[in-house]
């Protein structure tokens, strides 16, 4: 089965790191995000990539090129330098081989279990299945009590809502949902009042790099911990 991964953005919010490179080749412990997520996906077998590049793409080709011991199979197309995220799905359509492909963004980390999530996606039969994660808040929340009086004080704590992580699955009858120039997220709605849209929750570590703090956490997590490392070598 097929990954598809969302590469293309400028990651604007990351300057001056993605000056020269795409926000998903910004690295975290000497690798780029990219590779990262590759490795999570290879793990449980999955080592067939579709990146839907854009901004700087040379880049992801250069490093790819002189990279190969991993075993990926790669495809790297461009599908446009501005493009929203449903518009770079849409432009893949015609290289999705199987009946499901699976698409994540190119920022996210976890360790999610794949091949569970692929087999909750089967089970429950819809057209598409995105995996739920609980996200972390970027401050402090402080408790009172009636006389103004800290009761608790917790440093970015994981909430209780969840987000939509990425990690999804998508039956290729997805592509009768996606408008042109769309974002994926678009589809969602449509989908879930056709209940068509799964949700597989994931309970594990998840963490998403969309600002240059987020950049400096990643690294901080990873030498200290790694925990969204899967794979043994």
């Amino acid at each position: 089965m097929q990954t598809v991964i969302l590469c293309g953005g400028e990651g604007t919010r990351l300057m001056p790191k993605t000056q020269y490179r795409p926000k998903p080749m910004v690295e975290v412990g000497s690798k780029p995000l990219l590779w990262h997520i590759m490795k999570t996906y290879a793990h449980y077998g999955y080592n067939d990539f579709i990146l839907a590049a854009g901004y700087k793409m040379d880049f992801i080709k250069n490093y790819f090129s002189k990279n190969k011991k991993d075993g990926f199979n790669i495809r790297i197309v461009d599908t446009g330098l501005t493009s929203l995220t449903g518009e770079r799905v849409r432009r893949i359509k015609s290289l999705i081989k199987s009946d499901n492909f699976m698409l994540t963004y190119g920022d996210g980390m976890a360790n999610v279990h794949i091949s569970s999530l692929l087999e909750f996606h089967q089970k429950k039969n819809v057209l598409a299945t995105i995996t739920g994660v609980h996200p972390r808040h970027r401050f402090g929340l402080v408790a009172v009590n009636s006389n103004n009086l800290v009761t608790s004080f917790q440093q970015k704590p994981i909430l209780s809502d969840m987000v939509n992580g990425g990690f999804m699955v998508f039956s290729k009858k997805i592509f009768d949902y996606i408008k042109k120039d769309s974002m994926i997220e678009d589809v969602f709605d449509p989908l879930a009042k056709d209940k068509q849209l799964a949700l597989y929750l994931h309970s594990g570590f998840w963490f998403a790099v969309d600002t240059y703090r987020d950049l400096l956490d990643a690294n901080k997590i990873w030498a200290e911990s790694s925990p969204w490392r899967v794979w043994s070598s």
